[in-house]
C-alpha cells in the first residue's frame, strides 16, 4: 500500500478537519424507515415579492425560448443548440416550482442565471453561438433521450483550444453527495469553480449525473449522453478519456471502472464506496437481510464482483486515512488481491474526508504517464467478468448472451501472434464476439485466424483490409460453432433487454395510465397510487418529467420508440389488454397467475418487465416506476434494483417507504423470458 507522506504542520491542521455535514447527518440514527427524511428536502422561504419577480421573470423566458423554437423550426444546426439556452430557464423555474432555493446567495444566483440565459438566447436568435469557442468554464446543455428532459453539464475548456483542432483528452469529474443539490445550484457552481483537478491541454466535463443517485440508472445514462453531446463541439480523443471523483463521486468512479474497463484510459476513485452489504454495515451500522433475489440483484452494481475487469484499467485509487469511506478503496484491495492484482492505493496521512495537497500532486503526475501513452484498444490478453447483459463489454471481447443472468460469467482471453490464434476460457457464456477496430488487428490478413474458445479448435473470421477483425461464436449443446454476431431467433435476454424492471428507466420510455374501470376496486387504487409515485419520484430524483400518455392515445410511434409502462390492469388499460395474452402471466378479474401458483385478483397485482409483444426489441413494464423508494435516498449504497424480473404484489400489506405493498412472490425470467421458479434462499 502506498502512502503520502505529508507536512507536519499540515497534518496537524488536517486532524481538525471534520467530514461535510451531508455525511454527518447521514448516520445510523437519521436513517430509519420508519420516519424518513424527504430528499430533496424543502427549500428555505423566499420573500413573496422576491417569487413573484423571480416567477414573472421566468414565465417571460419561457415563452420568449418557445418562440425562438419555432424561429429556429428550419435551421436544425442553431435548434439544436437550444438546450444551452433551456438549461438555464429550467434551473431557475424548477427551484421555484418545486421549492429548491436552499441558501440566500441562490437568490441571487437565480437571477444571475436568467440573466445568462436570456444572453444566449439572443445570441442564438441571431444565429451566433459564441459559448462554442469559449475557453475556461462553460456550461451545455442537451436533451435526454430517456424522458426527452434537458439536462445540464459542465465544461472546463483550456486555453487555446480550437475548434476543429487535435483531439484533447478528457477527464470526467463526478461530483459528491449534496441533498440540496439542484439545476440552479449546479450552473451557479459551474460557472464559478473549477474544481481540484484541471489538467492542462485537458477538458474536464462535470456530469450533474441526474441529481444525487451515484450516477446510477438514469445517472448512469447521463454520462454517455453528455459525452456524445460533446463529441459533437469538442475535439476528444476517445484513447484518452478518464474517470475521476471522490465521495459520492469516487462510487461513481468505481462503477464507471469496472463496468466499463473499456473505455476509459484510467481511472482515479477517491473514497465513496464500491458495494453494498459491507458498506452500510460499517458506515451505518446497518444488518441487512436481503430477499433471495434482493441478494442477486446487487450483482448489478456491486463493484468488488467486477474487481478481475480492472486488469485492462490502470486506476489509482485514494482514500484519506481517517476517513471512514477508505472502506471502497479497502474491501476494492482484498477483491483485487483475490485475483492475483495489487492496487494502487494512494492514502493522505491524517486526513479525514479531504485530498492531501501531495496526494492531488502525485494522482495528476501517474494519470498524466498513463494517458500520454493512450488506450491500447487491442491489449495482448483481456479479463473480464459481469452478471448481467446490460454490461457486456471489455476491449475487443463481447458477450451476447449468457447461460445465465445473475451468477458469474466471465472470459480470460489472449491473442497469440505467433500462432496467429486466439485463445479464450469463458464460464457461463452462450454467445461471444470477439471485434478489433480498423487498423489495430494484429492477426495475419493473409490467413483464416484460429480461435480456441474452451480447448475447442474453430476457425474465425478473416481479417479485413483495413486491418479489422470480427468474428462471432454461440454454444449449442454444449459446443462452441461460429455465428453471425445477430441476436438469437425468438425470445432471448440479450444486451439492453435482459431486465430487470429498473432496466425499462435506462432508455426511453413511455408511462401509460389506464382510462377504463378496473376489474377490482383495490387494485385500481393501488395502480393509481403507484403511477402517480412514479411520476413524482422520477422528477425528484432523476430531474426530468416522465412522458406519459392515456392508453387510448398511444400510437404506433410510441411502441416503436419506448419502453410502454403500463399501469392497471386488461381491463382498464387498453395496451394492457392486447397484450395480456402474450405475457407469461395469467390476469383476470378472479385470479393472477405466475409460474403455477394462483393469488387472488382482489388484492394482488402482478410488476413485471417483458420484451413488448408489439415490438420485442423494446420493454414493456407493468405497474412499477424504478423499483427502490424513499428510504433507500437516505443512502446512496442502498439505491440498487428491489425487484426482479417480476413479482406478485400483495394489497393487504401497506405501500411503505421500502416496498410497493408486500411480496407474495417474485423472481427472474429465464434467458427465454420463460418463468424460471427458484427455491428462495
Amino acid at each position: 500500500m502506498n502512502s503520502i507522506r505529508t507536512f507536519p504542520l499540515f497534518a496537524a491542521l488536517t486532524s481538525m478537519l471534520l467530514l461535510p455535514a451531508s455525511l454527518i447527518a447521514d448516520g445510523p440514527k437519521d436513517n430509519t424507515a420508519e420516519n424518513v427524511r424527504p430528499i430533496p428536502p424543502p427549500g428555505m422561504a423566499i420573500p413573496d415579492d422576491v417569487r413573484q419577480k423571480l416567477s414573472a421573470e421566468a414565465a417571460s423566458f419561457s415563452r420568449e425560448i418557445a418562440a425562438l423554437s419555432k424561429q429556429l423550426a428550419k435551421k436544425p444546426d442553431l435548434l439544436a443548440l437550444l438546450p444551452d439556452v433551456e438549461i438555464y430557464h429550467k434551473a431557475v423555474d424548477w427551484a421555484l416550482r418545486y421549492n429548491q432555493i436552499y441558501k440566500k446567495p441562490e437568490i441571487k444566483g437565480a437571477e444571475d442565471m436568467l440573466r445568462l440565459g436570456r444572453e444566449r438566447l439572443a445570441q442564438l436568435r441571431a444565429g451566433k453561438a459564441p459559448w462554442l469557442d469559449a475557453t475556461g468554464l462553460v456550461v451545455r446543455g442537451y436533451r435526454s433521450d430517456i424522458d426527452g428532459s434537458v439536462q445540464p453539464y459542465g465544461l472546463i475548456v483550456p486555453p487555446g483550444f480550437v475548434r476543429g483542432g487535435a483531439p484533447l483528452r478528457l477527464d470526467f469529474w463526478f461530483h459528491g453527495r449534496g441533498e440540496t443539490l439542484s439545476e440552479l445550484s449546479f450552473l451557479i457552481q459551474r460557472h464559478n469553480s473549477r474544481g481540484q483537478f484541471t489538467p492542462p491541454n485537458t477538458i474536464v466535463l462535470h456530469p450533474l449525473g441526474r441529481y444525487s443517485c451515484a450516477n446510477k440508472f438514469a445517472g448512469e445514462v447521463d454520462l454517455f449522453e453528455a459525452l456524445a453531446h460533446a463529441k459533437k463541439y469538442y475535439p476528444i480523443d476517445d484513447r484518452r478519456i478518464l474517470v475521476r471523483g471522490f465521495s459520492m463521486g469516487g462510487a461513481a468512479c468505481w462503477q464507471f471502472a469496472v463496468h466499463y474497463p473499456g473505455k476509459w484510459a484510467a481511472a482515479a476513485p477517491g473514497a465513496g464506496f464500491s458495494e453494498t452489504f459491507e458498506f452500510l454495515k460499517f458506515f451505518q451500522q446497518e444488518e441487512l437481510k436481503p430477499t433471495w433475489w434482493e441478494r442477486k440483484l446487487w450483482h448489478l452494481y456491486d463493484c468488488t464482483d467486477y474487481a478481475v475487469n480492472l486488469y485492462n484499467l490502470p486506476t489509482v485509487a485514494y482514500s484519506g486515512e481517517l476517513d471512514r469511506q477508505k472502506q471502497a478503496a479497502d474491501i476494492m484491495e482484498k477483491a483485487l488481491a483475490a485475483e492475483g492484482m495489487k492496487m494502487t492505493h494512494l492514502i493522505g496521512p491524517g486526513m479525514g474526508h479531504r485530498y492531501h495537497p501531495d496526494a492531488i500532486v502525485e494522482i495528476d503526475r501517474r494519470l498524466n504517464a498513463i494517458t500520454a501513452k493512450g488506450k491500447n484498444l487491442v491489449p495482448q490478453s483481456v479479463k473480464f467478468q459481469t452478471y448481467t447483459l446490460r454490461y457486456n463489454k471489455s476491449h475487443w471481447v463481447r458477450f451476447d448472451e449468457l447461460e445465465e443472468h445473475w451468477e458469474a460469467a466471465r472470459v480470460e482471453a489472449k491473442l497469440v501472434q505467433a500462432r496467429n490464434e486466439v485463445r479464450a476460457d469463458t464460464k457461463n457464456v452462450a454467445a461471444v464476439t470477439f471485434e478489433m477496430p480498423s487498423g489495430w488487428c494484429r492477426l495475419d490478413p493473409a490467413k483464416l485466424p484460429t480461435v480456441i474458445l474452451d480447448g475447442q479448435k474453430l476457425e474465425g473470421a478473416a481479417v479485413e483490409t483495413d486491418l479489422s477483425w470480427s468474428s462471432s461464436f454461440r454454444k449449442t449443446d454444449g459446443k462452441w460453432q461460429a455465428a453471425d454476431g445477430s441476436p438469437a431467433a425468438g425470445l432471448r435476454k440479450r444486451p439492453g433487454l435482459q431486465g430487470p424492471i429498473d432496466d425499462a428507466f435506462m432508455s426511453s420510455f413511455l408511462i401509460v395510465s389506464p382510462t377504463g374501470q378496473p376489474l377490482n376496486d383495490k387494485v385500481g387504487q393501488w395502480a393509481k397510487g403507484e403511477l402517480a409515485h412514479a411520476q413524482d419520484h422520477w422528477q425528484l430524483q432523476f430531474r426530468g418529467i416522465a412522458r406519459t400518455k392515456a392508453d387510448k392515445n398511444v400510437s404506433a410511434e410510441d411502441i416503436a420508440r419506448h419502453n410502454l409502462v403500463l399501469f392497471g390492469d386488461p381491463q382498464s388499460n387498453e395496451v394492457l389488454k392486447r397484450i395480456a395474452a402474450k405475457l407469461p402471466i395469467r390476469w383476470d378479474a378472479k385470479s393472477v397467475t405466475v409460474g403455477g401458483k394462483t393469488y387472488s385478483a382482489a388484492d394482488h397485482a402482478p410488476a413485471l418487465i417483458f420484451p413488448n409483444p408489439l415490438n420485442p426489441k423494446r420493454y414493456v413494464v407493468l405497474n412499477s416506476g424504478f423499483t427502490y423508494r424513499e428510504y433507500d435516498y437516505l443512502n446512496n449504497a442502498r439505491q440498487i434494483p428491489r425487484l426482479p424480473d417480476w413479482a406478485v404484489i400483495d394489497l393487504n400489506q401497506p405501500v411503505t417507504s421500502q416496498k410497493p405493498g408486500g411480496i407474495a412472490d417474485a423472481g427472474f425470467f429465464d434467458e427465454h423470458w420463460r418463468v424460471k421458479i427458484v427455491k428462495g434462499e
